[in-house]
């Protein structure tokens, strides 16, 4: 909307997510061998720094070269906390012997940041109200500048000898050669790239409710029924870990079903679905993180990131070609396909 308002045309507002885009697929690896290289909390200070004043431009500066600075910002900052986070939480677990607990912290940290999306959502239009973009743009800078200040109070056990002594190079081959040695580490990147790419169908979930017939005004409402949903399957993360393979497989019925239905009450299913996925997702990573070596940790785990973006612009494409002879319905019944192949190769990871 701001973009819109401000005069750009759509071809231009497409370039922007395209810039979005093209810096976070630019930056996710090399993020994640400065995080094994230098400080883990420091990026995870300056990561969202780095989207604040993207949206301080945006905010302050509102026109085309700000926006487009303000999104290699905000990618920059999405790479340098992609991996980062996840490899100095499991470190500081481990160091501490409470590595079993990691599914259940990412899980329940996970549905609590999409209960704040929802807040956040619930009271976007207030705040536009009453003080319009500049208010939700000063807003947004502020939760950045809070996101900072929790990653400053982030324990790190590494020493300086590590942040001091590494080289890039080195640990990239170091990442790379693990990846390409260990079977188990490949399969695991491997599946959470799969898992977590296809999860981006989220996005696509107002049409399917717009399919099944209801009113506009009803639509929100199944779009909160799935993000319930997921929140149900962030925080029940960590549970019956040996059950991934069996789980995933039934979500990825619950999701077939649920969309075949064409009504509203198959949204029941499909939130269950998108439950799943979320639940599956942080047991997946924790199986990753228990097989990479500290060294490389932060490296790896960017790896899996990159790929779960591949997968994710697959699902778009692939959304958006099917669209033109396939209804909502169809296309999210298909997608439990790769769903069901995934929970097969879960057996093995």
């Amino acid at each position: 909307m701001l973009f819109a308002d401000t005069g750009l045309s759509p071809g231009e507002i497409s370039s922007l997510f395209a810039i979005w885009s093209v810096t976070g697929f630019a930056l996710e690896i090399p993020s994640g061998v400065w995080a094994d290289v230098f400080s883990r909390r420091r990026l995870l200070v300056a990561a969202p720094l780095l989207t604040g004043s993207g949206y301080a431009l945006w905010t302050f500066l509102p026109s085309y070269p700000a926006f487009a600075l303000g999104f290699v910002l905000w990618g920059a900052g999405s790479a340098l906390r992609s991996g980062t986070l996840q490899a100095l939480v499991y470190e500081e677990l481990d160091r501490l012997g409470a590595s079993g607990s990691y599914a259940r912290l990412v899980g329940r940290s996970t549905a609590l940041g999409t209960t704040a999306f929802m807040a956040a959502s619930a009271v976007a239009g207030p705040v536009l109200s009453f003080g319009g973009y500049r208010a939700a743009g000063l807003a947004s800078v502020l939760a950045c500048l809070l996101c900072a200040a929790a990653g400053l109070a982030f324990p790190e056990s590494r020493g300086r000898g590590r942040e001091e002594g590494a080289r890039y190079l080195d640990v990239l081959r170091d990442g790379l050669a693990e990846v390409r040695r260990s079977v188990p580490v490949r399969r695991a990147l491997l599946l959470i790239s799969v898992v977590s790419g296809l999860g981006s169908l989220d996005e696509y979930v107002p049409l399917l409710a717009q399919s099944t017939g209801v009113a506009t005004p009803a639509v929100p409402l199944l779009v909160l029924l799935v993000s319930a949903g997921m929140t149900a399957g962030g925080w029940a993360a960590g549970r019956a870990p040996r059950a991934l393979a069996p789980v995933l497989a039934a979500g990825a019925l619950c999701l077939a079903a649920g969309a075949a239905v064409r009504r509203p009450e198959g949204f029941v299913l499909v939130a269950a679905a998108f439950g799943v996925v979320h639940w599956a997702v942080a047991g997946i990573e924790a199986r990753l993180q228990d097989r990479i070596a500290d060294g490389s940790r932060a490296t790896v785990t960017s790896m899996a990131g990159l790929g779960a973006e591949v997968v994710a612009l697959s699902v778009y494409a692939g959304y958006g070609a099917g669209s033109a002879w396939a209804p909502p319905w169809l296309i999210f019944s298909v997608t439990a396909v790769p769903y069901l192949l995934a929970a097969v190769a879960a057996r093995r990871v």
